[in-house]
């Protein structure tokens, strides 16, 4: 009987000692944006997650030696913002793209996270133009003197496109994003 219970216990050590295969960070940021207005005090809560995993391979696995050199593999990123309203409700983004967008004239503009998607405005601009998700993964936008579709491309760049009544056709303003 002591055998068979040594051997589970060894058994059990052995299995729980065994090497880690991953190399594993999770960093947590979170940020928190107090809004004063004639209503008081607002409190937007931004918890950004950030993730990387990498495997951890060996140069020569089937050599003697005993200190083995680590081969350089690719790490995997998973970020997710959390974002809690004032009034409580969460949502999730996947993707932040909140940055500076320069627009084909030269114009800078800095499009940022706000409840309930995003807020573009320059320098000049009385009210931010608003970005609001759609269920096809793109987005309105709401600018001064117009209503057209947004979203981002494959480079992280907004894409605008507008629908003119008078020569019935879609005209596509371009705003490059800024590399920080």
């Amino acid at each position: 009987m002591k055998t068979t219970i040594y051997t589970a216990a060894l058994l059990l050590f052995a299995f729980g000692v065994q090497a880690q295969n991953k190399n594993v960070t999770n960093v947590t940021k979170t940020t928190v944006t107090t809004v004063k207005d004639s209503d008081g005090e607002k409190q937007i809560v931004k918890q950004q997650d950030v993730k990387e995993v990498q495997n951890i391979e060996l140069k020569d696995p089937d050599s003697k030696t005993l200190n083995k050199e680590m081969k350089v593999t690719p790490v995997e990123v998973v970020s997710t913002t959390k974002i809690t309203n004032p009034d409580g409700s969460t949502r999730t983004v996947d993707v932040d793209r909140s940055s500076v967008y320069t627009a084909s004239d030269g114009k800078s503009y800095k499009v940022a996270l706000d409840p309930y998607g995003y807020t573009m405005y320059s320098e000049g601009m009385k009210k931010p133009a608003l970005l609001r998700k759609t269920s096809t993964n793109s987005y309105l936008y709401r600018g001064r003197d117009k209503t057209a579709l947004g979203y981002f491309d494959t480079d992280g760049n907004l894409v605008i496109e507008t629908y003119d009544d008078k020569s019935d056709k879609v005209s596509i303003e371009k705003y490059t994003v800024v590399k920080q």
